[in-house]
């Protein structure tokens, strides 16, 4: 096994191979089976990219709710060309494995590993099934992974300017890598970037004058240039792309990527606690049961973010920011997720491409009985979850109350402890 990751290529190419397989394989189901592989926000993507095709606008596709620029990037796949259809899915697949060398060159950066170490924790990611069939079933998260692991790279090699460019993008992509900027602007100083602590040390020191001085002193240290370089490129970079789609979209554009997710209503495959109520708030509106968004104000759906954005916002970043940037954003985009009103199986993607990161110095591989029984309830939590949704979806049994709220809670309940021994690690403390 050890000399497997010493050869890079036998590792990178194993990756690879198991997308192709599990694109074949898809294929091949999707033309045999009742139970198709795609998934059906390929099905969404695919359909605007038709309509972008014919000249019209992307959010011609009901449910489409993101960027015009997933839209473009598939125009392949409305080509007449045999195969080429799954080209979206062949995209996300080598963005999957494009991600997981960019993991592997920063494990090497931050915790000072050989490359064949750096490569094996990276296989966490590189070799793992779930991350692989999500990609090729036609989820788009395998782009979201390179943005978000390019922006660490790039923090973490002193790249400002091109950290801004790929925040902004990133959260034009995608609103959640909104979190990151918060961890990264706490977590950067003089020490860690390219201004020196001579130039520190050459500002006079002079005595306070009055109690206010020392408030105002520490104020004006945070605001350095590398902060304030990020922070107004990564500004442009947002306001940029969001001005371009609005002269060509108008307010749809507006509309179905940013201001829906404040009242979207998603309950089938949510595995949130919140999604039997969010089924009991659409069918109390006489919304059909398979809507994903309603308006209104005054709705609990509009509220529940409060919890997720004061945790993953400012108490983790400010709690372990200054400790360890990756650790931090890990706990951040676990705790966003696990918090989120809609929690499906591609989000966990989100958090896993951290693990690499986390794993080595953490109690989970320390403890392993620890790290098996954290899997494990992981795994059946989710399983648990996917029985009572498979009675409801399926057999068409009602099995919301008590089934699936219990389900949902259960795994809400496990995904909050793993959280606290998430951030016991990161603190440095043993879990309790």
């Amino acid at each position: 096994m050890a000399s497997f990751f010493r050869n890079t290529s036998l590792v990178y190419g194993a990756a690879i191979g198991l997308r192709v397989i599990l694109l074949f394989h898809g294929a091949w189901q999707d033309a045999h089976s009742t139970v198709k592989y795609t998934d059906i926000d390929y099905m969404v993507f695919t359909d605007a990219s038709r309509y972008v095709s014919r000249g019209d606008s992307p959010y011609a596709r009901d449910t489409y709710r993101y960027t015009p620029l997933l839209a473009w990037m598939l125009l392949p796949t409305t080509w007449t060309i045999p195969g080429f259809f799954s080209f979206g899915k062949a995209l996300f697949s080598l963005s999957d494995v494009i991600a997981g060398w960019l993991v592997a060159q920063s494990l090497v950066l931050t915790h000072k590993m050989s490359p064949e170490r750096a490569l094996k924790y990276a296989s966490f990611w590189l070799l793992n099934p779930m991350v692989a069939n999500i990609s090729t079933r036609g989820s788009s998260e395998g782009l979201l992974g390179v943005l978000v692991i390019a922006l660490l790279w790039a923090v973490l090699n002193r790249k400002v300017t091109l950290a801004g460019i790929l925040l902004g993008l990133g959260v034009h992509f995608k609103i959640y890598p909104l979190i990151y900027g918060v961890s990264i602007i706490w977590w950067m100083d003089d020490t860690k970037t390219s201004t020196s602590s001579a130039t520190r040390e050459a500002k006079p020191k002079t005595k306070p004058t009055n109690p206010s001085t020392p408030v105002v002193s520490q104020i004006l240290n945070f605001i350095t240039p590398c902060r304030i370089r990020l922070t107004l490129v990564s500004l442009l970079t947002f306001a940029a792309l969001n001005t371009a789609m609005y002269l060509r979209y108008g307010t749809p554009f507006l509309q179905h990527t940013y201001l829906h997710h404040l009242t979207r209503i998603d309950h089938r495959h949510n595995f949130s606690p919140y999604s039997t109520l969010l089924y009991l708030s659409a069918a109390a509106d006489g919304a059909p049961a398979s809507s994903s968004s309603r308006g209104g104000s005054g709705n609990f759906e509009s509220l529940a973010f409060i919890p997720q954005m004061l945790l993953s916002i400012i108490l983790l970043p400010v709690i372990l920011g200054k400790k360890d940037l990756p650790g931090t954003m890990l706990a951040q985009t676990f705790a966003f997720v696990t918090f989120n009103k809609v929690c499906t199986s591609q989000y966990f993607l989100w958090y896993l491409i951290f693990l690499p990161f986390y794993l080595p110095t953490s109690s989970l591989l320390q403890k392993p009985r620890l790290g098996l029984l954290v899997a494990l309830l992981w795994v059946i939590g989710q399983a648990l979850w996917l029985q009572q949704g498979f009675y409801l979806e399926f057999l068409g049994a009602s099995s919301f109350v008590p089934g699936l709220f219990l389900a949902s809670l259960g795994f809400f309940a496990v995904n909050v402890w793993i959280l606290g021994i998430i951030v016991s690690d990161i603190r440095g403390c043993s879990p309790v």
